[in-house]
């Protein structure tokens, strides 16, 4: 079923200049929404009455890319561009923590054994790493597989996307890793946890999937296999709401698999990065420069 922005509440709110590339967006302890600007290296910090504020995440180049909430109040986030993990108080205040040179963090979340949990993408590794900056790395069995985002799942391990390798890992805190190939080619990026599985967006083939923590996984094609679903955000009442890159859309799938889309209101706006927003309503960043909020 898809719909008309018109048909529900969808409002855009501008926070940058297109160059600056709104990428990563999730909802802060303090009742705000921040959002990672990836091109002019910037967080931006919008609370749902539309006051902005926006602070420098890094250097020139720092390309600060996913945003996650974490397990001290704090916003922290990757930059993909020199190698870093940040973090930002709900103040402002950043601080930076370096990695391995080429590293090139990309998903992060909060675990449930207060440290976050990041993706390196041409590493093949998962890092671990506390509030204090103590990290942990583990390897991946899979060459090459550049892992994507990752996520916190029902069972308490973490899952990630392999996106070049076709494939969801789930790793345990052990580094114990399982890896989770699809049945057929496609290219996993976004992933979150729902109340009983984890569930994640194919980039390449237009899908969705759903994988339970036994392995049982199913997959629910989109309309448009061309719509290039890229974030996923699951909402307090088990269903999930998608960005869809390629479509100028979102979606959203319910828990037995039946999906609805919604264009957004800006021809081409590229939506990036999706949360359930302190307010119960879904915000994404737009790479126009906006973030758009989609009532529940």
């Amino acid at each position: 079923m898809r719909q008309n922005a018109d048909s529900r509440l969808v409002q855009e709110f501008p926070v940058a200049d297109a160059a600056a590339g709104p990428y990563g967006i999730a909802a802060g302890a303090d009742g705000a929404l921040w959002i990672t600007l990836a091109q002019s290296d910037e967080i931006a910090r919008l609370t749902v009455d539309g006051v902005l504020d926006r602070y420098s995440a890094g250097p020139a180049g720092s390309r600060p890319t996913v945003i996650a909430a974490g397990v001290d109040d704090a916003l922290w986030f990757t930059r993909s561009g020199d190698d870093h993990i940040g973090r930002i108080t709900t103040d402002g205040v950043v601080t930076a923590f370096r990695l391995p040179a080429g590293s090139s963090p990309f998903g992060l979340c909060a675990g449930p054994d207060e440290a976050m949990w990041f993706t390196e993408m041409n590493t093949d590794r998962i890092g671990r790493i506390t509030p204090d900056g103590q990290t942990t790395h583990f390897a991946l069995p899979a060459r090459g597989g550049f892992p994507s985002m990752i996520t916190c799942g029902p069972d308490g391990a973490l899952w990630c996307t392999l996106n070049q390798a076709n494939a969801i890992a789930r790793i345990d805190f052990d580094g114990n890793i399982t890896r989770h190939p699809l049945p057929d080619p496609g290219a996993p990026v976004g992933i979150t946890r729902g109340p009983d599985a984890v569930w994640f967006v194919d980039i390449a083939a237009g899908r969705i999937g759903r994988l339970e923590p036994d392995g049982t996984m199913k997959l629910f094609p989109l309309p448009d296999p061309t719509a290039k679903p890229h974030a996923i955000t699951a909402t307090a009442a088990g269903d999930c709401w998608f960005t869809e890159w390629g479509a100028n859309r979102l979606g959203r799938i319910g828990s037995a698999g039946d999906i609805s889309e919604y264009d957004l209101p800006t021809p081409a706006s590229e939506p990036h990065g999706i949360t359930v927003g302190p307010d119960g309503a879904v915000w994404t960043a737009l790479e126009i420069g906006a973030v758009a909020r989609i009532a529940p």
